[in-house]
């Protein structure tokens, strides 16, 4: 269904997610419709692995070093994009992409499938202070979803933000991911 343009409401190690393929900019216009974001609202890809993330982000040595040590997990790496990634999903100003690989089995075994990154974004209705963990009341809640794959209740934690555009790395938000596992030294 990713491939015919479905929004996929899945599970990840942080948090439900909501997402399209890269391509689709309809889908991309009903995530952004879902979660009451406009265009300056960056979206998320979600990697099945390293290599993924390498045909979508350029990674010096020093990049790649701290993806490898925060992938898979609840890590997104503000990244430079390559020409793979269409000028309208990178950031207008500074040309990069958030990526992250989840450390969840769902969702990890829908990228398999799918073949290819799932443009996404947390899946955090309007109103709501926090991300969703439980999609079993959704459908009551939200329209435009396409599709649930519904893995139960999850802790709804954000994921560590790390800005890697350009030396120094920065830390942009605290999330599920701890910095110390990337040999950083943020507090």
């Amino acid at each position: 269904m990713l491939r015919e343009g479905a929004v996929v409401a899945y599970p990840t190690d942080s948090s439900y997610a909501i997402g399209c393929r890269l391509d689709d900019a309809k889908a991309v216009k009903r995530i952004r419709t879902i979660r009451a974001l406009d265009d300056r609202h960056h979206l998320t890809l979600v990697c099945r692995d390293l290599a993924d993330v390498g045909h979508f982000a350029r990674l010096d040595n020093w990049q790649f070093r701290i993806v490898r040590q925060g992938t898979p997990g609840p890590f997104t790496f503000l990244l430079p994009a390559t020409r793979e990634v269409p000028r309208r999903l990178q950031h207008p100003r500074r040309s990069t992409i958030g990526v992250r690989v989840p450390d969840h089995a769902v969702v990890r075994s829908l990228l398999h499938e799918f073949g290819a990154p799932i443009l996404s974004s947390t899946l955090m209705l309007p109103g709501d202070e926090r991300a969703v963990g439980d999609v079993a009341d959704l459908h009551d809640r939200v329209e435009g979803i396409d599709v649930v794959i519904d893995a139960g209740a999850i802790a709804a934690t954000p994921t560590t933000v790390i800005d890697l555009a350009e030396p120094p790395a920065k830390l942009v938000r605290l999330g599920g991911g701890e910095p110390a596992r990337l040999g950083l030294g943020f507090d």
